[in-house]
């Protein structure tokens, strides 16, 4: 069945987003009497739809029911990158459970954050994690953040971890492991060629604790989606 978010509920109504309602009519050519999915409130509710073809109306049938889960809040903090591997970590976290991301200007990093454009790539990175949220039947939509710089980052609640290529012997296994009953995980991950020095040491000396993901050298686009499965098979209940 076919998952989207609400925007507003009246009564026994939803109402959705414009783009959704094309979705239904256009892409996938709902019919009068077909049920979709709403997600609302972290809710999600069962809905029929009714005058599909003129004023379409989104008329809720039952509340279904959500098992619990006792997930990790985990948030990304990873570097701007090119168009094509930033979609793909938007896309494939959000479906592996991440719950922010928030993307930053680095030293290293090849593609340069115009300031005047920055909302309309914000506006399209929550369109992407909106429709994986959909796709992958959540019910919450992962936190899209920019920040301007590295300085801008605080120590948040939680575990704070950040990858390098400097240090060898605290394998995030190592480090999950002693940290069973952390709430949320805070990870930042550096650009192709890894942090700057000077990056690296305002994050430890900030709070974040380094770790190693190991021998092998991964491709910047690679490493939120190892360590997502990580995460996912080390607290998997």
């Amino acid at each position: 069945m076919q998952r989207y978010f609400g925007l507003e509920k009246i009564d026994n109504k939803f109402i959705l987003r414009d783009d959704d309602i094309y979705h239904i009519k256009t892409v996938m050519r709902m019919q009068d009497n077909d049920t979709i999915e709403v997600v609302f409130d972290k809710k999600v509710y069962e809905c029929c739809l009714v005058n599909v073809k003129s004023n379409i109306e989104i008329l809720i049938e039952k509340e279904l029911q959500k098992k619990s889960k006792n997930e990790k809040i985990v948030n990304l903090i990873i570097p701007i990158l090119k168009e094509n591997k930033l979609d793909l970590i938007l896309q494939k976290a959000t479906e592996m459970g991440v719950y922010q991301i928030t993307i930053i200007p680095m030293k290293r990093c090849v593609i340069r954050a115009d300031e005047g454009k920055i909302n309309k790539k914000i506006d399209r990175w929550n369109r992407i994690v909106k429709e994986a949220s959909e796709q992958s039947k959540r019910v919450e939509i992962p936190k899209i953040d920019f920040l301007k710089n590295l300085k801008k980052i605080e120590k948040c609640d939680g575990l704070n971890l950040v990858c390098s290529t400097r240090e060898h012997e605290k394998s995030i296994k190592r480090v999950l492991t002693k940290n069973k009953n952390c709430d949320r995980i805070n990870l930042v991950i550096g650009p192709e060629g890894g942090f700057d020095e000077t990056e690296e040491k305002y994050l430890v000396d900030l709070g974040y604790e380094p770790i190693t993901l190991g021998d092998r050298i991964m491709r910047v686009e690679t490493v939120p989606l190892f360590l997502m499965s990580v995460i996912d098979y080390e607290y998997m209940e």
